[in-house]
C-alpha cells in the first residue's frame, strides 16, 4: 500500500508513520508537513534510512505540490492540523486555513485522483462539552474555541466529498492524546518537563476539567483498525477510557517524578475552557480494536521517555521561551 501521510512530523502523524513502518514493512508512506513549530524531523530521525519513507517539505494548501503527491499514491491519511487551543485563540486565521482550507484542496484533489480512501484525523473536542454520558458519532457538534471549530469545519467538507462524490472518506475523532514526542506546550509534556527542570507547572482554573486521556500508540493502533476494517463514510470515535481530572493527571505527574505538590500553581482560567470530554469508542471496538495499554503503564512510559530524551525537548522548550 502506498499512503501519504499528511503532517506526519507532528506528534500523532509522526508516531503513526513508524508504527506503519514497522508493522507493514512493504508499505510505502510519503510524509508530507509544513515543518511548522510543532513539525519536527526529529520526531522520526530513526527512520530517515527507511527505503520505504519519503520526507517532502510543503504545505497542504499547496495545490501542485499536493497534487503531485497524490497521483503517486492509493491512501491518504490527514493528520496535518494547527492544534493548540491556545494559540488559536490568539490567532484564528491560521487554523481556519490549514484545518478548513487545507482540507478542501487534499479532498479536491483525492476526488480527481480517484484516491481509493481519505481518512480525515479529527478530535473529540469538536462536539463541546458533556456533563453526563458520552458522544457518538451522530451526536450534534458543539465546537467551543476556533481550534475545534475549524476540525469541525474540515470534517463536515469532509464527509460532504463522501455524499455529493462518493469520495471514499473516514473520519475519526480521538480524545486527548499524551505520550512520546508531543511538543511540550501540551499538558503532559509541559508538566513533566517544567518538573524535570523543578519548576512549577500551571494548571488552569480549579483543575477540575474532565478528559480522556488515550496513549498515543493505542491512537495509532486504531487508526491502523479504520484503515483496514472501516467503511466509507463513517465516523469512528477513539478514546482511551481513562476520563480523569487535570488536577489528578497533575498529581499523577508529580508522584512519578517525586516531586511536591507546592509546585502546582493555579492561573487564570483559559476562556470558553470546556469542562468535561467523553465520548463512546464502541464503534471502533466493533472493527476489533482494543488498547493495548492502560493509563499507569502509559504514562509511566511517557515519563520515562522524556527522562531519557532531554536533547530532544530541551531545545523546543528554549525556543517556546
Amino acid at each position: 500500500m502506498k499512503i501519504l501521510v499528511t503532517g506526519g512530523c507532528g506528534f500523532i502523524g509522526g508516531n503513526f508513520v513508524r508504527y506503519i513502518l514497522n508493522k507493514y514493512p512493504d508499505y510505502k508512506i510519503i510524509n508530507l508537513d509544513k515543518l511548522t513549530y510543532a513539525g519536527n524531523p526529529d520526531n522520526l530521525k530513526d527512520i530517515e534510512g527507511n527505503s520505504n519513507y519519503q520526507f517532502v517539505k510543503g504545505d497542504i494548501c499547496d495545490k501542485e505540490l499536493t497534487e503531485e503527491l497524490i497521483k503517486k499514491v492509493e491512501v491518504v491519511i490527514n493528520f496535518a492540523a494547527e492544534s493548540h487551543v491556545d494559540r488559536s485563540i490568539i490567532s484564528p486565521d491560521e487554523f481556519v486555513n490549514t484545518n478548513v482550507l487545507g482540507v478542501n484542496n487534499l479532498l479536491r484533489i483525492s476526488h480527481k485522483a480517484g484516491i481509493s480512501k481519505f481518512i480525515q484525523i479529527s478530535t473529540d473536542e469538536v462536539y463541546g462539552s458533556i456533563e453526563n454520558g458520552s458522544f457518538k458519532e451522530t451526536d450534534m457538534l458543539s465546537p467551543s474555541s476556533p481550534y475545534s471549530a475549524s476540525k469541525a469545519g474540515g470534517d463536515l467538507i469532509a464527509y460532504s466529498y463522501w455524499v455529493t462524490f462518493k469520495l471514499p472518506v473516514i473520519i475519526t475523532r480521538s480524545s486527548n492524546n499524551f505520550g512520546p514526542y508531543q511538543y511540550p506546550e501540551k499538558l503532559i509534556p509541559l508538566f513533566i518537563t517544567n518538573l524535570l527542570e523543578d519548576k512549577p507547572v500551571p494548571l488552569y482554573g480549579d483543575g477540575m476539567n474532565v478528559r480522556d486521556w488515550l496513549y498515543v500508540i493505542d491512537n495509532c493502533s486504531a487508526i491502523d483498525a479504520v484503515l483496514h476494517k472501516g467503511k466509507n463514510g463513517e465516523i469512528y470515535n477513539i478514546g482511551g477510557g481513562n476520563e480523569i481530572p487535570n488536577i489528578e493527571i497533575t498529581k499523577k505527574v508529580l508522584n512519578g517524578l517525586g516531586k511536591p505538590e507546592n509546585l502546582i500553581n493555579y492561573v487564570e482560567d483559559r476562556l470558553g475552557h470546556d469542562r468535561r470530554y467523553s465520548i463512546d469508542s464502541s464503534k471502533v471496538r466493533k472493527l476489533g480494536w482494543v488498547s493495548e495499554y492502560t493509563f499507569e503503564s502509559a504514562i509511566t512510559e511517557t515519563i520515562k521517555w522524556y527522562k531519557d530524551n532531554v536533547w530532544w525537548w530541551q531545545k523546543l522548550k528554549k525556543a517556546l521561551t
